[in-house]
């Protein structure tokens, strides 16, 4: 039987438990799909699940199940899974937000992402005929629903439109592929991505040898994710509980450049939220204020045991994670920029390499980082000439993010992530 929340939340109290959550989840998903420049499948996804949290006599259990399931079969198996675990402390939220939306995005329906997908391959193929394109459209519908023994209830549906594009290239033994793609809660037409794919073919037209070892490099903001998702580790409660993030005893000091401010934002984009995967409600947060660290984030546990404010950051990532620390709608502002993107910033440089797409993610907390660039393009005289091959591009994060010299006006959304493009001095660039 589909389990209903209140009858398990019932049962499981009933059974002996001294509190219970449910977290409960459906979604919809209808994804479109293209390949070698024509419509290869729609997909139709349905999903819907639910997680048991339960304490008995001290110790936590979490059960998951999806689809049709005996509620009184995932008690059980949630109690039996808490007798293997060590006594904790209950920490539940009472209530959370009074007002919030309960519905989030509108619908798109299959023809109109079908037509935008063709509209996107008709415009890279009407410049390069001989492309390879790839094209995903989807609309995704989440529901989501939170109650516990505490009497907090509460949920909302979330409609997010995705699109992709990408386009291959093949000229002799010389292979290029370039994407590109955004997210929206609703209209997400073709133009946008379709013309960010064309660029990167234009600049891509010839190749060019890499610059010297030490040249400026321009990051766009969908390779800039890179260094910024190193940042948002080091500044989770859970990496301050282990001693691993090398920022332990930074808060209140300067830890990057002293012209970027890291904010989260709650009600802003197609990843905003009313509360996290607890019921915490969700909140406008700088964590570091013109390169200065302001703290540390993480769910209500970590928060408790570090002593700090819960700020609506502990999130689950699917039904059988526990609530653990993590960032959303994470923006990165500089106080000083170049009116512009990417060719503007490249205008700047007399030598230099842009990085769009780079094989491997060997970015850790370490910092240190030796990646190969993918999508890479040599600036000279302030001006794009081709594509680099065969290169690859080293340093350390936080080094890198202390020698920032120039910052792009243009913010663009990759993920979660609102970040613009930057031009970096002092990382090694090798090729053969």
């Amino acid at each position: 039987m589909t389990i209903n929340p209140e009858q398990l939340l019932e049962l499981a109290l009933k059974s002996g438990t001294e509190a219970a959550e449910v977290y409960a989840s459906s979604s919809v998903s209808r994804p479109v799909f293209f390949e070698a420049n024509r419509l290869k499948q729609l997909e139709s996804i349905d999903s819907e699940g639910v997680g048991l949290r339960i304490w008995k006599d001290g110790k936590v259990g979490l059960a998951i199940a999806y689809g049709a399931v005996e509620p009184e079969d995932l008690v059980q198996q949630a109690i039996a899974l808490s007798a293997l675990n060590e006594p904790e402390e209950i920490l539940l939220r009472e209530s959370t937000v009074a007002d919030y939306p309960q519905l989030y995005g509108q619908e798109v329906t299959v023809e109109q992402m079908v037509d935008w997908g063709k509209q996107a391959i008709a415009q890279v193929l009407d410049h390069y005929p001989e492309a390879v394109c790839s094209a995903d459209w989807d609309c995704g519908r989440e529901t989501l629903r939170i109650l516990n023994s505490k009497g907090l209830d509460c949920g909302y549906t979330d409609i997010t439109v995705d699109g992709s594009l990408s386009a291959e290239l093949t000229r002799g033994d010389d292979f290029l592929n370039v994407w590109y793609g955004q997210s929206e809660r609703g209209n997400l037409p073709p133009d946008a991505i379709a013309k960010k794919v064309l660029q990167y073919l234009d600049w891509a037209k010839k190749n060019s040898p890499a610059p010297s070892a030490k040249s400026p490099v321009i990051f766009t903001g969908k390779a800039a994710d890179l260094l910024w998702g190193v940042v948002a580790i080091a500044m989770s409660g859970r990496q301050v509980q282990q001693k691993a993030t090398p920022w332990l005893d930074k808060t209140g000091q300067p830890v990057i450049s002293d012209i970027f401010t890291v904010t989260q934002y709650p009600n802003f984009g197609a990843y905003s939220s009313p509360f996290d995967d607890e019921g915490t409600p969700t909140q406008e947060v700088t964590w570091i204020d013109r390169g200065i660290l302001k703290g540390f984030y993480g769910d209500m546990r970590t928060c408790k045991e570090l002593g700090i404010k819960a700020t609506g950051n502990g999130f689950r990532g699917d039904l059988g994670n526990y609530p653990s620390p993590g960032l959303f709608n994470l923006a990165i502002a500089a106080s000083q920029t170049i009116q512009g993107d990417i060719l503007e910033l490249a205008t700047t440089l007399k030598n230099g390499l842009i990085v769009d797409q780079v094989l491997g993610d060997g970015m850790d907390l370490s910092g240190d980082f030796s990646i190969n660039v993918d999508l890479g393009y040599r600036v000279k005289n302030g001006k794009i000439i081709g594509r680099v091959k065969d290169t690859m591009l080293s340093g350390n994060v936080y080094t890198a993010l202390n020698q920032v010299v120039a910052v792009g006006s243009d913010r663009q959304w990759h993920g979660s992530l609102y970040v613009p493009a930057m031009i970096v001095e002092g990382l090694s660039i090798t090729s053969r």
